[in-house]
């Protein structure tokens, strides 16, 4: 396994649906957010040698963001070879690059990743840079780590940073538990390995300072919380999001969207859309079933960041409050993987297009054991080239898909109604102004959106099967998707 896979996989296990949601933003950073961002750096020798250096933003630090700040968006290159100093930026509707790394166009008067145009303003980052240990599984793993709030032993990266057992515990216990602290002196209190049980309120205030993240803690390990927390997110205990977050979701909104005439919205799904991915397969595995199955968890892996930029473009998907967000790409992901899968195909016989250099036909779904998806898509392909699908109605229909939840615990069911009709008039008026001799074309369109769903729900089913065999390695993001729609 090559360098460049190792450094791949190891990045793409610290991705989660909220922090994607949260970090691939543009222009400024909200207050309040800690941002994980990972960069390449880059030797003199324009190798990996030096490995991986991880940004952690503070809490504090967030707050004081006066400063734009620069776009950090998941990126690769097309080869190993073509990665130089030089660092790239990809909008979302821009080169869809195949990549699971994160670039940026901030770089310092030398390129050196401890250089103060990393941070808005000037301001200098805290950078947490070891060299990279080799594991029996070819990927890259650090050496042991302190603590960032008492300076003990960090056992890893919970809730967002280096941590040991200890205050992991401590800030779960006072996250689920909704416990208040009172200092009982100034709230200065120093927090130490030997220290740290004389203050819980300095304590607590100093995970959040150094960047723990409250939505991190998953209600599902409360007894009894995890039929909750699958069904929805309980208010109750969404007080970060509550606080933290822009309350753009409180407000009331007369127009459809923000984008209500056809042309402009169609335009603007087509300038956000992603254009070719590459699956890139590894030419050292051999040419089995785990190879083809690897290869497409790690496609769909890369896909979805891409589309989860794609939907923060969609006009009023970002008004909508972080939990609604999360439930419309939980509920609708596969189908907007499957129905960029069944666009790609549309001009091949018998195959699918899963990415520009991965066309698979059905002897090859075969020994992947993925023959009865295959043609399940092939039906869909079928359907939409007997149609002419076009490129317009493509990217209509992703939209459509993405709004057409079916979570029956939705927070505001009226802002989600809105984005319904506005993409739903969107296609009818271009139905009506391009195919005017075929006035139920956008009901037909519509009306395979059911199908749709249904090969979406089996592909789910199948990848959750692959999962519990465990043969195959799957990425975070995948996996975390994938559970919410078991």
């Amino acid at each position: 396994m090559d360098i460049y896979r190792q450094h791949r996989e190891a990045i793409s296990e610290r991705k989660c649906l909220t922090c994607v949601l949260r970090g691939v933003e543009t222009g400024r950073l909200s207050k309040g957010i800690c941002a994980e961002l990972i960069l390449w750096q880059n030797s003199r020798e324009e190798t990996y040698s030096n490995g991986i250096a991880v940004v952690l933003v503070s809490f504090l630090d967030m707050m004081s963001l006066n400063a734009p700040c620069p776009t950090y968006i998941k990126t690769e290159p097309a080869s190993p070879a073509s990665m130089t100093d030089s660092l790239m930026q990809h909008s979302p509707g821009g080169s869809s690059d195949t990549g699971s790394s994160y670039s940026s166009i901030a770089k310092g008067s030398q390129g050196g990743v401890d250089s103060p145009a990393l941070r808005p303003g000037g301001a200098p980052c805290r950078l947490l840079e070891e060299p990279q240990v080799k594991t029996e599984f070819g990927l890259t793993t650090s050496p042991k780590r302190s603590c960032l709030v008492c300076g003990d032993i960090a056992s890893g990266f919970h809730y967002g940073v280096a941590s040991c057992e200890a205050c992991k515990a401590f800030f779960k216990r006072t996250i689920q538990g909704s416990i208040e602290y009172t200092c009982p002196a100034s709230s200065e209190c120093e927090i130490t390995k030997r220290r740290r049980k004389s203050c819980q309120a300095c304590r607590f205030t100093k995970c959040i300072s150094v960047g723990m993240l409250r939505e991190g803690v998953r209600l599902d390990r409360v007894r009894g919380g995890r039929q909750k927390y699958k069904r929805g997110i309980d208010s109750d205990n969404n007080s970060y999001l509550n606080l933290q977050l822009p309350l753009t979701h409180k407000k009331t909104r007369t127009e459809p969207c923000s984008i209500n005439t056809e042309n402009k919205l169609v335009s603007h799904l087509l300038g956000a859309e992603p254009e070719k991915v590459f699956a890139m397969p590894d030419p050292a595995l051999p040419d089995d079933d785990i190879k083809a199955l690897t290869t497409l968890c790690d496609l769909a892996d890369r896909e979805l960041v891409l589309n989860i930029g794609w939907a923060k473009h969609l006009p009023g998907f970002s008004s909508l409050s972080l939990p609604d967000q999360m439930r419309l790409l939980q509920s609708a992901w596969m189908e907007v993987l499957i129905l960029r899968v069944v666009f790609r195909s549309l001009g091949t016989q018998d195959k699918l297009v899963f990415a520009e250099d991965y066309v698979m036909d059905a002897d090859q779904a075969k020994l992947a054991g993925l023959l009865e998806l295959h043609t399940a898509i092939l039906q869909l392909v079928r359907r939409y080239r007997a149609m002419g699908l076009e490129r317009e109605e493509f990217v209509t229909l992703k939209a459509i898909a993405l709004a057409n939840s079916d979570s029956m615990h939705i927070e505001d069911m009226e802002a989600v109604q809105r984005l319904q009709d506005c993409v739903h008039e969107a296609l009818q008026d271009y139905e009506h102004i391009h195919h005017s001799e075929d006035p139920r074309r956008a009901g037909k369109l519509i009306m395979t959106l059911p199908l749709l769903r249904q090969t979406a729900t089996k592909a789910v089913q199948h990848f959750c099967s692959i999962k519990q065999d465990g043969r195959v390695p799957m990425h975070k993001l995948f996996v975390e998707l994938l559970e919410a729609n078991a």
